[in-house]
């Protein structure tokens, strides 16, 4: 990935930075606009759009990321159970279903400072973050939602810690 230090640092929308950051890590992107930004990213176990809006008036920075993982009826009860269980135990963001086309999505928001911090770093951390999200709680996602698994027994059988080298 990217290093912060080789993005400009005197930006003053989040999403010009954004854009570098994207580029440089060879995602294929789109911006839309001055405010918007989407990146198709590849992960661990799946691929997905990462969506970065700039709400300027509020000096807020949206980023959602979108899985390609459809919730299905039978499942959704369970998914909620799920999203409530893994919410609880991360620090940053939060997933939840997207209701146009019930997909299980990422959202953080980042109140963006005008006093000249560092939004560059700030951008770096969160899009780092997000995608170590998705690939740590992608599987647990899957065992419920094709093995047939309860939220209890899908967090426990895919949280598993290893311990040493095979």
């Amino acid at each position: 990935m990217l290093s912060v230090s080789e993005l400009s640092e005197d930006q003053a929308n989040p999403l010009d930075s954004l854009e570098l950051l994207v580029s440089q890590n060879e995602w294929p992107y789109e911006r839309i606009e001055n405010d918007e930004i989407v990146a198709a990213i590849s992960g661990q176990w799946c691929d997905f759009h990462l969506r970065y809006i700039w709400l300027a008036e509020q000096n807020i920075l949206q980023t959602i990321a979108q899985l390609d993982l459809r919730v299905l009826e039978k499942s959704r009860t369970e998914i909620i159970e799920l999203i409530i269980k893994i919410n609880d135990r991360i620090d940053l963001g939060h997933f939840g279903i997207w209701d146009n086309d019930n997909t299980v999505l990422f959202s953080h928001s980042t109140l963006i400072p005008d006093n000249g911090a560092d939004v560059t770093a700030s951008c770096d951390f969160v899009t780092k973050r997000i995608i170590e999200e998705l690939d740590r709680y992608y599987p647990v996602f899957q065992f419920v939602t094709w093995a047939g698994k309860t939220a209890e027994e899908a967090i426990e059988a895919a949280m598993l810690e290893t311990v040493g080298n095979a």
